[in-house]
């Protein structure tokens, strides 16, 4: 498993931020996966941060776990593949109660220009890029 996505699974909750009319907002998530070797997250295509992120692809999201954060920005891109689907449920199987690979509401979305940091006090952070 890649590191980023590692991170993000043992935190459990992440912060997504998007840009909606030059202010941001930014919302808990909680699935993440690894597919085709991107990191992806997933939404519904009618709440406003898709809307948000169609419009402005550039996120970042934040989470801490122990003594070390993350902040991963990038853009994200949306994956239209029934396999892309499938690995993120797989990955994140509380997700079938809400969402299936055929309905017409569930969107998976993966970075592209990514670059991570995981931080903790004292140290210099190590940056991957993806």
């Amino acid at each position: 498993m890649n590191k980023i996505t590692e991170f993000l699974n043992q935190s459990g909750i992440f912060y997504l931020s998007t840009v909606e009319n030059d202010k941001p907002r930014v919302r808990p998530f909680g699935a993440v996966a690894e597919f085709d070797g991107k990191i992806y997250i997933c939404t519904n295509n009618q709440k406003n941060v898709f809307k948000q992120i169609l419009a402005n692809p550039n996120v970042e999201i934040s989470s801490m776990t122990g003594d070390k954060w993350i902040r991963l920005e990038g853009k994200l891109s949306a994956d239209e593949r029934i396999e892309a689907k499938e690995a993120m449920l797989e990955a994140n199987p509380s997700l079938k109660s809400m969402y299936s690979i055929n309905d017409e509401i569930f969107e998976v979305l993966y970075f592209t220009e990514a670059t991570a940091k995981i931080c903790s006090f004292g140290t210099e952070p190590e940056i991957i890029k993806l």
